[in-house]
């Protein structure tokens, strides 16, 4: 069983897709729960870093949206202690999806990782669209390209709410969970920041991103239509860009702060504005 360190002062702290006191230490719930309305939670604890510690279990969760939660989902939430939700959905996924559930005691902190029109008309031709439109705007590697494109857009003009992520990482607001609607995209390119942030290796980055592939985490598709013409294989084979999660789309967002800053230390100086102080903060409350 793992554990976590929490802090008496922390604890008293206050799109339609579907298919100080002294910390004392304390034994952290399971992670791997059988959510019934959560799609894609887990703990992020355990990765290694390039100097040879690990993220400290308990404090960094992700997962898909908490709008459909259950009663039962909310009171596991509410055993982990957390401080602080990110949620980086757009008021367009807000709307479609609803909000989060509210948890006693937890500050909530939506910052939009995508403008709120933002392929509006596309996603819902993905939607509602019939087998020649989707073939128009997916086939022949336009659904990656889009993708790889999004990741890229993301890490070069996202770096304001990136660093808002990490100066709260940094001061206070842990545990947090970060969360969009799949709990892949948006949430996966701010887990993956904050990683590289404690220093975490490229290649466990990318390991627990593709973990979001497992049946059981994956955002549920639902399309217009009756299920025989709506999710045919081929329809399926179109979609799958869209809601995998792939290698080349991360690799994609590290090589974008490669060629913009030259190399990911740059990137969080420089970039985010993350001073060497704040950084050694953040990894002290998050590594063991």
């Amino acid at each position: 069983m793992s554990y976590g360190r929490q802090s008496a002062r922390r604890r008293d702290a206050t799109a339609g897709f579907y298919r100080e006191e002294p910390p004392v230490t304390q034994q952290a719930p399971s992670t791997e729960p059988e959510l019934a309305g959560v799609r894609n939670f887990r703990d992020v604890g355990g990765l290694p870093t390039v100097d040879g510690r690990r993220v400290r279990q308990g404090m960094l969760f992700r997962s898909g949206h908490l709008a459909h939660a259950t009663e039962g989902d909310a009171a596991f939430l509410a055993s982990l202690g957390l401080h602080t939700i990110f949620d980086f959905r757009n008021a367009a996924d807000q709307k479609l999806e609803g909000p989060d559930v509210e948890l006693p005691g937890v500050r909530n902190v939506n910052l939009p990782l995508t403008d709120p029109a933002d392929g509006a008309e596309f996603w819902k031709m993905v939607r509602d669209g019939d087998l020649d439109q989707l073939r128009g705007i997916l086939a022949d590697g336009k659904a990656a390209a889009r993708m790889v494109a999004s990741y890229r857009s993301i890490v070069a003009e996202r770096t304001a709410e990136h660093a808002r992520v990490l100066r709260a990482l940094a001061e206070d607001s842990v545990p947090a969970l970060m969360h969009c609607a799949a709990g892949k995209d948006r949430a996966g390119i701010s887990i993956a920041v904050t990683l590289l942030a404690l220093g975490v290796e490229r290649e466990a980055i990318v390991a627990d991103y593709l973990e979001s592939n497992a049946k059981h985490r994956r955002y549920k598709v639902r399309r217009s239509g009756s299920a025989d013409s709506a999710y045919t294989p081929e329809v399926m084979e179109l979609l799958s860009p869209l809601f995998d999660a792939r290698a080349e789309y991360l690799q994609a967002a590290f090589e974008t702060i490669d060629r913009i800053w030259g190399d990911e230390d740059t990137y969080l100086e420089q970039g985010l504005g993350l001073a060497p102080a704040a950084r050694d903060h953040l990894r002290a409350r998050l590594l063991d």
